[in-house]
């Protein structure tokens, strides 16, 4: 029990000591954001600090026809003990002159952000991709929408399930998110029965 505090200890260490600018320009829309690298070099120091140790793995998901990259940010105590999240992003219909491996490239990029973002409590509701002022942004909280509800057709647990509900309080009132998780339960618990 004491060795499960241990990584909690650390990783609250880590949550309260970081901080990771916005390293990064957007040069069409005139913002600053932080990217996965801004990120990772903000933390490594705090790793070395706390006897940690930081991996990030990605998974290719089919939902439908549509592809998700699914990211894993697991942090790593000197005892074995962990803690991960993860974090799903879509593949790009409109490829807009990448070829496919830079299609790939970005939705890891954006899915391993939003992990580590997840892991080490990083609040980008700032950043202009969170704001919902206007179609363009409205969009992207469709396309956020979307990838929640195939992180939640992917969940495997009840488990899995509870944590998605608490991470998105932002759409526990959308009927779209609230059908999707109540029809993925029902599918678990038919398929433990």
């Amino acid at each position: 029990m004491e060795e499960n505090k241990t990584i909690q200890h650390a990783l609250r260490e880590i949550q309260s000591k970081l901080k990771a600018p916005k390293g990064q320009m957007n040069n069409f829309g005139h913002y600053r954001y932080r990217s996965a690298e801004d990120i990772l070099e903000s933390v490594k120091p705090l790793l070395a600090d706390n006897s940690c140790s930081l991996t990030i793995s990605d998974d290719i998901i089919m939902v439908g026809n549509r592809i998700y990259v699914k990211a894993t940010a697991t942090l790593v105590n000197e005892d074995g003990k962990s803690v991960h999240t993860t974090a799903f992003a879509r593949e790009s219909e409109n490829k807009s002159g990448m070829d496919m491996a830079q299609v790939t490239g970005a939705a890891s990029s954006y899915a391993r952000k939003y992990a580590l973002n997840g892991l080490f409590c990083i609040d980008d509701t700032k950043d202009p991709d969170a704001l919902n002022v206007n179609k363009e942004y409205t969009q992207q909280t469709d396309a956020n929408l979307e990838t929640i509800i195939a992180n939640i057709k992917a969940a495997s647990t009840i488990q899995e399930l509870t944590q998605i509900w608490n991470e998105c309080y932002a759409y526990q009132s959308d009927k779209k998110f609230s059908s999707a998780l109540t029809n993925r339960k029902k599918e678990l618990k038919t398929k433990t029965v």
